[in-house]
């Protein structure tokens, strides 16, 4: 049987999720905080320009109102929800100052950068501090083997820098298609809630929130969205997904897991890349590489299924892996 604190996250994020979002998608519409979509981008994304974006403002509030009343009874949740908070905040800068104060390219990218760098840091450091074992490294399909010692806890520390940001910009990258970056990590919500159950790790009240919340948020985001998540959502995601593999010491379940996301952000790196050594050739016809299958004829349901499936599928793997 499903334990009650799992269930009451879930429908109650899902509940807040669901009543918020015809208050907030009419309050985002007034301020005119729309999307804005390329010229040179895939045509027919230019009929979603003016849709509200911002949206990661209702999987936030559901999320966070919802985790508070668990913080208590389960204190591993903290540090997680701090990084969903802190990426989101500096999500939401950017999306401000790009569709309400109209400044084109938002936060610098040093200035983006920096506030990762900061939020990892913080994060990271309270691992150290206050629950060391969680830098410790479970390995996948080894019987449950975890690498532990200080110098995996120090290695695993560096390393969170760029598997922490490396993982929010992936979610970043992915949140291109209505309702594809929220399918996507609602599989992988629904994994990391299944292997908290399953290891007893203690957070599983928040990742069960974050799937309600999700879940109530595609209602309005599937396709034709009514509303997009902007980078206020988008990298809040990514910080939940990195915060709660290590929470859980499976940092390196990430790699299977959200597949999806390092594919599209290697996508964008392979373009760029081969944009400048070839002198303005192109790898993909677009990049990240969702827009590449839309270009070569897939319809924008059909990308945004496959991905999810995809996705649901290795979540599956993943779970065979913990044992």
């Amino acid at each position: 049987m499903i334990d009650k604190n799992v269930l009451i996250p879930l429908f109650l994020a899902f509940a807040i999720s669901v009543a918020l979002s015809p208050f907030v998608i009419p309050f985002l519409q007034r301020l005119k905080v729309g999307q804005t979509e390329r010229e040179e981008g895939v045509k027919s994304h230019l009929k979603k320009a003016g849709t509200p974006t911002m949206g990661g403002l209702i999987i936030l509030i559901s999320l966070t109102v919802t985790s508070l009343f668990f913080i208590g009874s389960y204190p591993k949740i903290v540090p997680v929800l701090f990084l969903i908070l802190g990426f989101g905040i500096i999500g939401f800068l950017d999306d401000y100052l790009k569709v309400v104060l109209r400044r084109s390219d938002g936060l610098y990218p040093k200035q983006k950068m920096l506030g990762q760098i900061i939020v990892t840091a913080v994060f990271v450091a309270y691992l150290w501090i206050m629950d060391p074992t969680s830098l410790e490294i479970l390995i996948p399909f080894s019987g449950g083997k975890v690498l532990s010692g200080q110098t995996i806890k120090i290695a695993s520390a560096v390393i969170a820098f760029p598997a922490i940001i490396g993982t929010v910009n992936g979610v970043n990258f992915t949140d291109g298609l209505d309702g594809l970056a929220t399918g996507v990590t609602t599989m992988v919500a629904v994994f990391f809630t299944v292997a908290s159950i399953t290891l007893k790790s203690g957070i599983e009240p928040l990742t069960a929130a974050v799937t309600g919340a999700l879940l109530g948020f595609l209602l309005f985001n599937v396709y034709p969205a009514k509303v997009f998540m902007g980078d206020t959502g988008s990298l809040a995601l990514g910080g939940f997904v990195a915060g709660a593999a290590y929470a859980m010491k499976m940092p390196m379940f990430i790699l299977i897991v959200g597949l999806i996301y390092w594919v599209e952000i290697l996508s964008v790196m392979i373009q760029v890349t081969y944009f400048k050594k070839t002198g303005g050739k192109r790898f993909f016809k677009m990049a990240p590489i969702h827009h590449h299958f839309e270009l070569c004829g897939w319809s924008e349901t059909r990308v945004v299924t496959v991905f999810t499936v995809v996705t649901a599928f290795l979540c599956v793997i993943a779970l065979v892996g913990i044992a």
